[in-house]
């Protein structure tokens, strides 16, 4: 006699405030999990890039050689290098361990809104409001790029890689996708001001979000539309969107103080978290935890599925 299976869970989204980081560095442009969500990147208005326990919400480094506002960051995935670019139209690649500068990467005309290293960190990209995508060599001395792509007919505003993929959205209106194994380039036109895209975890679709307040799921070959999610703010600042850890929820920033949870697959609104009254700037979910980050000026929010017990973290 066969038994039927249980029925699976519903997944478990993070709406449980575990703790609130005073950053002390001006405005938080962006916040990151690193590559094991370990810990947490934050980068601020005042040129600072900090690192912080992400169980603990403590200060463990600040690395400070820009000449203006942070504006993104991405880690290594062995967790010993950082990249992190600004409004000084600079990128910098850091040594987590002594804090130091390694190299300071100059090129782009205008400030650089986000940068990634490739899975190997041996490639840097950085995106700016020049139009241009620029790869950097980690390993080498040159200080030129070894690559420019610059098909972009408007600011670059975000950029994400996976394996040999680079995907980038402008504020042309366009989804570029670069398949650097077989050079080729897919453009798909959404008509309004990317301000992120990200690539779901299985790299089968595609995510991005624009300013007529839409978050957009297309299929990654056929560039078919799968979803589109809305009822948030996002009109006039480069916000966050991204994909929960399993692939089963879509999460935007909004400029009304919330972050917005849909059901991929339906459509609908799951869930509308309550940041605070200002703009919610960034986000980031763990890799493979449901946790979130969320900034809001010069606050980071550290949110889980369930309440931590206070008392056995600090026996921990």
């Amino acid at each position: 006699m066969a038994f039927p299976q249980p029925r699976p869970q519903a997944p478990q989204l993070p709406q449980h405030l575990l703790r609130t980081i005073e950053c002390q560095q001006g405005a938080v442009r962006a916040v990151r999990f690193n590559a094991d969500g370990n810990y947490v990147l934050t980068c601020g208005s005042d040129k600072s890039l900090k690192l912080w326990s992400a169980s603990r919400g403590t200060l463990l480094k600040t690395y400070t050689g820009h000449g203006y506002e942070v504006l993104d960051v991405d880690s290594s995935y062995d967790n010993s290098q950082l990249c992190t670019c600004s409004s000084d139209k600079t990128v910098i690649l850091w040594d987590v361990a002594s804090g130091q500068v390694t190299r300071k990467l100059r090129g782009h005309a205008g400030k650089v809104n986000c940068v990634q290293f490739n899975e190997e960190a041996t490639v840097m990209l950085s995106g700016s409001i020049d139009g241009t995508v620029r790869c950097w060599d980690t390993r080498s001395r040159r200080y030129e790029p070894i690559q420019i792509l610059d098909e972009a007919q408007d600011g670059i505003s975000s950029l994400k890689v996976s394996e040999h993929e680079l995907l980038i959205g402008s504020v042309d209106g366009r989804v570029r996708r670069y398949d650097l194994r077989m050079g080729q380039l897919h453009v798909d036109f959404i008509g309004s001001p990317i301000t992120c895209v990200c690539f779901s975890r299985d790299s089968q679709c595609t995510l991005s979000s624009s300013l007529d307040s839409t978050v957009r799921l297309l299929d990654k070959s056929s560039g078919e539309m799968l979803g589109e999610y809305s009822g948030h703010v996002n009109k006039g600042y480069k916000l966050d969107c991204c994909l929960s850890d399993k692939d089963t929820h879509v999460l935007s920033c909004s400029e009304d103080g919330h972050v917005y949870f849909w059901d991929l697959v339906e459509g609908s609104l799951t869930l509308k978290l309550p940041v605070g009254k200002a703009v919610v700037q960034s986000l980031s979910f763990h890799p493979t935890e449901p946790r979130l980050l969320t900034a809001m000026e010069g606050h980071v929010q550290v949110w889980g599925a369930e309440p931590e017990d206070a008392a056995v973290e600090d026996k921990l």
